[in-house]
């Protein structure tokens, strides 16, 4: 299922959402020379968010939209260094380090009777006093190169197996997957998220024997493409694409269970353009962007009225891959955080 969202003139798409209630009938000419500051990610997401997020968004308003790149941990220390005075006016950001900006008080909370589609949404959607609001479930799983592997993987454990020594890569702990993956070894390994021990013991041969440590996602399609590497703890949404652009890519659900992501929108309290920023969220929650946002970027879409294709029903989390998720407290893990990363850089990486 795809969206054109360019097929219709600029009046009659802003007609039409002045109409559904989705922006007032004012916001158009106010926003016109205006410039939407948005930190993402790249990548194969970027080209999604390009595609589905912001053609409506700038159709509806008339404002442009100007793209940072990063991964969550990037975004957030760039929140923290801006302060008082950000030049972002949205930020796509994994919960965890969405739940460390709201403690330290550089969120907005949002207002979700400004959000059109709010009664749509998981009822799991916001966060601690609105401070962000989810827009997809993604996780992170197990990757692999179906040529260079005789069976799919179903555990962790078989990114451990002696014969997959040389042909795996990990996340570093900086990056979402690679913090995750910890945690899920660490688990399986008999730890605790106030023990991380195991999970750093195991892990530590498994990162000297990686092909690299990988702190942007991308990073991986080359790998994968060349034969370099037969598996890596890794995003479906990613893979998905991948896989579609004819790399040899799957994606498993370990047994163990998948680590859950819930990456969030927030709009920092230092952004002048709060009102903006809150108009970008509301399309990117809608009915019609989640469809095609699922659709091209393999998400798994927040708005439960969404409709999934075949196709995309078989690699974003749903059913019993969804329920399997391990979702971590991003309170427990923003407090935890810099001190898994300490131990990581330390231990792991030195």
């Amino acid at each position: 299922m795809t969206h054109d969202f360019t097929a219709h003139p600029k009046q009659i798409v802003a007609a039409a959402l002045v109409a559904a209630g989705l922006i007032g009938a004012q916001t158009a000419p106010a926003a016109a020379q205006e410039t939407l500051t948005i930190a993402t990610f790249g990548g194969s997401f970027l080209e999604a968010v390009e595609k589905c997020h912001i053609p409506p968004f700038t159709e509806a308003t008339g404002a442009k939209v100007q793209t940072v790149l990063g991964n969550s941990l990037q975004h957030a220390a760039s929140v923290r260094a801006m302060g008082a005075t950000s030049d972002f006016d949205v930020v796509y950001i994994d919960d965890s380090a969405a739940m460390q900006l709201k403690v330290e008080g550089l969120t907005h909370a949002l207002d979700p009777t400004a959000i059109s589609s709010s009664a749509e949404l998981d009822p799991r959607a916001y966060g601690p006093d609105n401070a962000f609001v989810v827009f997809m479930t993604g996780a992170t799983a197990i990757a692999y190169n179906p040529e260079m592997v005789d069976e799919a993987p179903d555990s962790w454990k078989d990114l451990f197996a002696e014969d997959m020594k040389g042909q795996v890569a990990i996340g570093d702990v900086t990056g979402t997957s690679g913090w995750q993956f910890l945690l899920a070894v660490n688990k399986m390994n008999g730890g605790t998220l106030d023990d991380i021990t195991p999970g750093i013991e195991a892990i530590t041969p498994l990162a000297k024997d990686s092909v690299v440590l990988y702190t942007q996602a991308d990073q991986l399609l080359a790998l994968f493409a060349r034969g370099e590497i037969a598996m890596a703890p890794w995003y479906p949404d990613r893979a998905g694409s991948a896989a579609d652009e004819g790399l040899p890519i799957a994606i498993a659900y370990p047994e163990e269970g998948a680590v859950g992501i819930r990456p969030t929108l927030l709009i920092p309290e230092g952004s002048a353009k709060k009102d903006l920023a809150t108009q970008f969220v509301d399309m990117v929650l809608s009915k019609s962007v989640q469809e095609c946002f699922a659709e091209n970027k393999y998400a798994g879409p927040i708005n439960v009225t969404a409709e999934l294709s075949e196709k995309a029903a078989a690699i974003v989390p749903n059913g019993k891959t969804l329920e399997s998720l391990w979702f971590l407290n991003p309170q427990v893990t923003a407090a935890n955080l810099s001190g898994w990363i300490d131990r990581w850089q330390r231990e792991v990486a030195r």
